[in-house]
């Protein structure tokens, strides 16, 4: 059903399509019965909506909003061509009033929307009728803007009197809607009565009214900033009613962060004799101390925010930068600024869990007592030991032990670990570890005596242990201590290759060329170790340190490599996939769109002499079939790239076949396309070969490369898929290849399987024991990503049941029609248990000697099967629980069967069995069929209990 804003279009462009009289001359649409009914329907869904703008707006184009609202002004009676403004609100009825004002509210909120930018939509393939309805709709959508443009002053003004009406008013609903409808004669007035419709408070629509008035002022004060001032006063007045009355009604609601996004922009931009008033948010704060040069109050801004948090990271970074370009303009005493400023970001960055900025490594190259003391101060007043999460003082405790570590003069080094903050933070035994290492540790080399760009000829002390550094390099995974260490080592020796002392440091060889090949022995060495580390850390999903490692290598290649710094941009687009599929993924949230973006850039990227990964196109593509990128896929990715790339052209072709599904016979093109490419890729290279007795014998290469791809790329390519559709997809085309064979015994049945090609041209060809490996292999693997999805759980009972796997086929059918029956409490699907189903388990009991579940079985078939019924029950070797699930069976037939075949037999107790079983009064003949059904149902329902505690 389409949702309730698309029936509003239906009904308006039903109403409004012109006629065509008997000269073939098109006419206006006829006021007629059927377009008065479609338009009142309109209508009454904008009521069900409860005429929410913001609704409205977010799913109807203008032309159709127009449109709508001049309809809902036609119905609550105004005049055709009255001009609003000339129109006394007070007088009008309360419906007709709110009519006026919801026209009027759209018109000025329609004007400052057109103002925004509009990202433009990617263009699918040119359709000349597609692209002629656009270009209509752009001319219309124009016009009518035109128009309210040019009424703005005049709606402005509706909106400023609605401001003095200060009374309730009411607009239409359904009801109200429905007796405008009727004859004049009986409505009796009462739609022109103060208590019809939906009512709508004057605080409610005072609010609405500002909200609107501000933004309309705010838009029009870039071209005159005395509006700013207006549109202040009506934002600051929403706020106040906001808070009185709260930001949310039944049928609207205030977006409170564009709100408080306006009024900080207001605060700024206008001047107010009023100092509270101009200073009311950090921000408008700011703005005047770094207009008038007073740097230490933007300090002391920064360092109270750092307890409260309410500036944003981009914000302090800006105002950093701009700090830093007046220092470098020549103003030296900004020096002492940008360290303040840079610290208090820094301790903000480390309790937010963010990395350690490389301004704050350049600027505390030189640590003195002030700079130590002035850390200490904003570490201390950043957070509130009382009520501070212990996850909070973890970070800031391995702030600063991290900064013990990086420091040389051990008078500073103490000056931290005898601070208060420094000694409540970290328990007495790590103190006391730290002070040790610090007292031991032999006079080194200042670890940051020069930036990044310069750092080679450092002079070194030979008394420091190379072991010990070499052992601590293994260890660590922060980007600067493993820079620091790298420089003490290359000053001790210059003979060794340190990025050669672990073996577990891997870097993959597309990249160690490139690696290796850079001159500088430091750099080489501090480029592997950090990617290698990245990697693993990528490996075991610690991407928190994967990140900072990857981050700290883009910015060293960055200065003399592109070729690297393009390869360090994939790998960490690599990482966000991980990071995502990983953490917000595995909830269902969609991956935001810049990550998208990144993925399509890379796999469009034609950046030459790049060495790249195939993992990471592998990756992409699977990400875009887990995230349902389909669109793009099979339309907009460009065509040398699905020739070029053996996974963008499988993943073209699964997204091409997901979308038809399940799609006429017609429509299944691209199935024939994908499985011919993976028959080809299943398939095997035959070769002759005479051996030493002359007798020529076959060959046959198991890994063929006659398809786009080897077998075991297209199956790890497939265990990276999430999406249930495209498993399915893949996972019956499998099957259907596996049942192609000719001397297959037992079919294995999966959804949507009619949709491929039945023969192969070339059996021969075909590896099939393969095919049957990973078949088997698939479903493992969907079963791990959905253990509840009954068509995979048939397809594994069906394989077990291929391979005479008879108990564990039962405990597979019997999973497959519990978890789409919550446990059986409700009725199996008839396309779950089919007859084939049910056959196959009858089989299954039958050779597992269980006979009497088989003669149960039977009566779950569309025709009873009383031939293999009664021949079940003339066995006496019987494997399960014969007489007690008597009371499992429905059909009265095979219950007479039993009596006589016990009587026969002289077993007079399992004959009473039988004769109470059919004496029940549900089972009796002349029951209505709904009674039978419902007997029969519920012996099926403890009977499949029965046995799935039996095979679970």
């Amino acid at each position: 059903d389409p949702p309730p804003v698309q029936l509003i279009v239906q009904f308006l462009e039903q109403a409004s399509k012109p006629s065509v009289n008997e000269q073939n001359q098109v006419q206006p649409p006829p006021d007629n019965k059927r377009n008065r009914i479609l338009k009142l329907l309109a209508l009454k869904v904008a009521a069900h909506l409860k005429w929410d703008l913001d609704v409205l707006e977010k799913s109807l184009s203008v032309p159709v909003l127009n449109m709508l609202l001049n309809e809902l002004l036609c119905i609550s009676k105004v005049p055709p061509g009255t001009k609003h403004v000339d129109v006394d609100l007070s007088s009008l009825p309360p419906t007709t009033a709110m009519a006026i004002l919801l026209y009027n509210r759209w018109a000025i909120r329609t004007i400052v929307q057109s103002s925004f930018p509009v990202k433009q939509a990617k263009p699918g393939p040119p359709q000349l009728n597609v692209m002629n309805q656009i270009q209509q709709e752009k001319e219309l959508t124009e016009n009518i803007l035109k128009v309210l443009k040019e009424q703005a002053a005049d709606s402005i003004l509706v909106l400023e009197g609605a401001l003095k009406l200060n009374k309730d008013l009411y607009v239409h609903t359904i009801r109200t809607l429905d007796l405008l409808a009727m004859e004049p004669g009986m409505v009796n007035g009462e739609t022109e009565s103060s208590t019809a419709g939906l009512k709508i408070s004057a605080e409610e629509i005072q609010c609405q009214v500002c909200y609107d008035l501000g933004a309309i002022y705010f838009q029009q004060g870039s071209t005159n900033a005395a509006v700013h001032e207006n549109a202040k006063e009506k934002f600051f007045k929403t706020k106040e009613l906001i808070a009185k009355n709260g930001s949310s009604s039944p049928h609207f609601t205030i977006d409170e962060e564009r709100l408080a996004g306006y009024c900080q922009a207001c605060g700024v931009l206008t001047s107010s004799s009023d100092d509270a008033s101009q200073q009311a948010t950090p921000y408008s704060q700011i703005h005047s101390c770094m207009k008038s040069g007073n740097y230490q109050d933007v300090v002391k801004i920064f360092l109270e925010d750092n307890l409260t948090l309410s500036l944003p990271v981009q914000f302090r970074q800006s105002v950093l930068r701009e700090l830093f370009q007046k220092a470098q303009q020549g103003n030296d005493a900004l020096d002492e600024v940008c360290f303040k400023v840079c610290v208090c970001n820094t301790v903000c960055d480390v309790l937010q869990g963010r990395t350690i900025d490389i301004q704050f490594c350049q600027l505390f190259l030189k640590p003195s007592k002030e700079k130590i003391d002035f850390l200490l101060e904003v570490c201390s007043r950043s957070i509130n030991l009382e009520n501070a999460s212990e996850a909070l003082k973890r970070k800031m405790a391995a702030f600063l032990k991290n900064l013990c570590l990086g420091l040389e003069d051990l008078q500073l080094v103490f000056m931290i670990s005898s601070h208060e903050l420094f000694i409540k933070l970290l328990k007495d035994d790590e103190r006391k570890l730290l002070i040790d290492q610090m007292r031991k540790r032999s006079p080194r080399i200042n670890l940051c005596t020069k930036p990044v760009t310069s750092f080679y000829d450092i002079p070194a002390s030979a008394s420091v242990n190379i072991g010990q550094l070499e052992h601590q390099l293994i260890l660590s995974v922060d980007p600067w201590r493993i820079r620091q260490i790298l420089i003490e080592l290359h000053g001790m020796t210059s003979e060794r290759q340190f990025w050669t002392i672990s073996n577990k440091w891997e870097v993959p060889n597309v990249y160690g060329n490139v690696i290796l090949g850079i001159k500088d022995n430091l750099t080489r060495d501090l480029v592997y170790i950090l990617m290698a580390k990245g990697l693993h850390c990528c490996a075991i999903k610690d991407f928190v340190h994967a990140k900072q490692l990857f981050a700290a290598c883009l910015e060293l290649v960055t200065e003399f490599s592109p070729k690297l710094r393009q390869v360090m941009l994939n790998e960490m687009l690599l990482l966000d996939i991980y990071t995502h599929e990983a953490g917000a993924g595995v909830s269902g949230e969609r991956p935001p769109s810049d990550l998208i973006s990144r993925v399509r850039g890379y796999l469009e990227m034609r950046v030459p002499d790049i060495p790249l990964r195939q993992v990471i196109a592998e990756e992409c593509v699977a990400f875009l079939l887990n995230w349902r990128e389909n669109e793009y896929l099979t339309m907009q990715v460009p065509l040398p790239l699905v020739q070029t790339n053996p996974y963008v052209k499988l993943g073209q072709l699964l997204a091409a076949t997901c979308k038809e599904l399940p799609g006429p016979k017609e429509s299944r093109r691209t199935a024939k396309d994908l499985w011919e490419v993976v028959v080809q890729i299943c398939s095997v290279s035959n070769q002759h070969k005479r051996g030493n007795d002359g007798r020529v014998s076959l060959i046959k290469h198991r890994e063929s490369t006659l398809g786009i791809m080897y077998r075991s790329e297209l199956l790890s390519f497939i265990k990276k898929l999430r999406e249930p559709l495209v498993l399915t997809t893949i996972l019956s085309l499998f099957v259907k290849l596996h049942n192609v064979r000719e001397d297959i015994v037992n079919d294995i049945a999966a959804e949507h399987i009619s949709i491929w090609p039945s023969s192969i041209p070339n059996l021969q060809s075909v590896d099939f024991e393969a095919v049957a490996v990973t078949v088997k292999e698939l479903v493992s693997y969907a079963l791990t990503i959905n253990a509840n999805n009954h068509f995979w759980l048939i397809i594994q009972a069906d394989i077990y049941f291929a391979t005479n796997q008879y108990s564990a086929a039962l405990h597979y059918y019997l999973q497959a029609g519990a978890v789409c029956s919550d446990f059986f409490n409700k009725m199996v699907p008839p396309d779950v248990y089919t007859d084939q189903v049910i056959k196959r388990m009858i089989k299954c009991c039958s050779l597992l000697n269980c006979h009497t579940q088989v003669a149960i079985l039977c009566q779950f078939l569309r025709e009873v099967d009383y031939k293999t019924a009664f021949k079940a029950l003339q066995e006496q070797n019987s494997h399960d629980a014969m007489d007690s699930y008597y009371e499992y069976i429905w059909d009265v037939t095979i219950l007479e069967y039993l009596t006589y075949l016990h009587h026969k037999r002289g077993e007079t107790d399992k004959r009473q069995i039988a004769i109470k079983a059919i004496g029940q009064t549900e089972l009796n003949a002349s029951n209505p069929e709904e009674v039978l059904q419902l007997a029969a149902q519920r012996r099926k329902k403890k009977f499949l209990q029965a046995m799935a505690k039996l095979y679970f």
